[in-house]
This record gives structure tokens, C-alpha cells and sequence, in this order.
């Protein structure tokens, strides 16, 4: 199975992109770890007493998320779609089915430290880079329709998140063999496109 991690800042269009991919090629699911946050007490207080929680691997729920990933690459099928609410804190877990993946997208702001786990599997790496400000009205627009903050909580956490995110990324490098691509806003994407699917 081709594995494909894309990663970028919040609001970087990390999303966008993968749905592009799963749109023009057939037989490929996207694993986003915006839906594998921790549930529950423990990370509505965290939320609210911690600056950045969401940006930091405390709140990814890696087990969660490794189950998913080794089920569906082991077995090329996955019976579960998950969606995380962010004013609850809980996910939302629909039983559905999807047969024959070729190609498994892993996107999010996780996705580095995950692809950092995997020994022996080869795989592509896309990273986002875009212009700050772009991003942060991507985010705040995001944040304020469908994770019910105000604007001004919504650009402070985007200032604290750009800032964790490329904290992170300074020390999480990725594995020399592997085919990293950087994905600007003038970069060829069906190029790149085809490097991924030839």
C-alpha cells in the first residue's frame, strides 16, 4: 500500500490537498489526526488550562490513531470513520466500510511525529509551506464555524499553534530515503502528482 503524509502549519490547506488526491485517484482514504485528539475530563481541563494543547503530542491520541493505521494498512479495508468535536471533546465514531485502499493519506499536524514511528515502511512526505497570514485566516474562519471560538481566542491559538508546529518540525526530521516534496502555492501539483502515482 502507498502511504502519503502531508504535513504543514494550521490553515495550510493540509485538508484541501488530500481530498484533491483521493478526488483524482481512485481507492485511496485519508487518516486525518485532527479527528484522534484525547477525550474526555482530562482533556477539557487540559484545553483550557494548557496554551496549545491541541498542537502538542499530549493531546493526540496515538493509540487510537496507530490501531486505525495498522488495521487499514494490514488489511487494505476500513470500517470506521471517525470525527472529533471539539467543543465536547469526544469523537464521533461511524460504522462504514471501505473496500480496496490502494493508497493511504496520513495529514495533520501529527503527521511527522507519526511517520517518525514506522521502521521499515517507505512513503512519501509532503510539506505544506504557505504565507503565515493566509493561514491564519484559513484557521480563524475554520475555528469560529466548526470549533466555536470567538476570533480573538481563534488568532491567538493560531499564533501559539505556527509557532509549536515549526518548533516541532525543527526537530522531527524526516528518514534521509524518503520522497519529500515541498508544496508551495506555484508549485506544479500534477507534477507532483504524478512523481506520487506513476
Amino acid at each position: 500500500m502507498k502511504l502519503i503524509f502531508i504535513s504543514g502549519p494550521s490553515g495550510s490547506g493540509k485538508t484541501t490537498l488530500s481530498n484533491k488526491l483521493i478526488k483524482k485517484f481512485k481507492n485511496g482514504f485519508v487518516l486525518s489526526t485532527d479527528n484522534y485528539y484525547k477525550t474526555g475530563l482530562i482533556s477539557k481541563i487540559l484545553s483550557k488550562c494548557l496554551k496549545g494543547f491541541f498542537d502538542k503530542s499530549i493531546s493526540f491520541n496515538y493509540k487510537l490513531f496507530k490501531k486505525d493505521f495498522d488495521f487499514i494498512y494490514k488489511n487494505g479495508i476500513s470500517i470506521n470513520d471517525r470525527h472529533y468535536n471539539f467543543e465536547k471533546k469526544t469523537i464521533q465514531n461511524i460504522l462504514k466500510e471501505t473496500n480496496n485502499i490502494s493508497f493511504l493519506i496520513i495529514e495533520g499536524i501529527f503527521a511527522i511525529e507519526f511517520a517518525n514511528t514506522l521502521n521499515n515502511q517507505n512513503y512519501y512526505f509532503l510539506e505544506i509551506k504557505t504565507n503565515k497570514n493566509e493561514c491564519m485566516q484559513r484557521a480563524v474562519h475554520r475555528d469560529f464555524k466548526e470549533r466555536g471560538k470567538d476570533k480573538k481566542r481563534a488568532e491567538n491559538d493560531f499564533l501559539k499553534s505556527w509557532d509549536i508546529y515549526y518548533e516541532k518540525s525543527r526537530s522531527n526530521s524526516i528518514k534521509k530515503n524518503i520522497n519529500k516534496f515541498f508544496i508551495r502555492k506555484e508549485t506544479d501539483l500534477d507534477h507532483i502528482m504524478k512523481k506520487l502515482f506513476n
